[in-house]
């Protein structure tokens, strides 16, 4: 994943993670390609799982999702 990509998916986290708001808005941007070396979405960094449930996880569990792609946009850019 490109520096600038994980850029922005780490900003919009943070905006995501800010917001009170009730609807948490998918991490999906239309990159669906699952890198074999690390089972994540080069697009929006998440396992297949995490794909597969997010219509159905309440929006405290898509809070956490969210989370988890923050931590890996740390570690992908090497802030860890």
């Amino acid at each position: 994943m490109h520096m600038s990509a994980i850029t922005r998916l780490k900003d919009r986290a943070q905006q995501v993670l800010a917001s009170d708001s009730v609807h948490v808005p998918s991490p999906c941007v239309s990159i669906c390609v699952v890198n074999p070396n690390t089972g994540l979405c080069e697009g929006c960094l998440r396992t297949l799982n995490e794909v597969a449930a997010w219509g159905q996880l309440p929006s405290a569990k898509q809070r956490e999702v969210w989370q988890l792609i923050q931590a890996r946009c740390d570690a992908a850019s090497g802030h860890v």
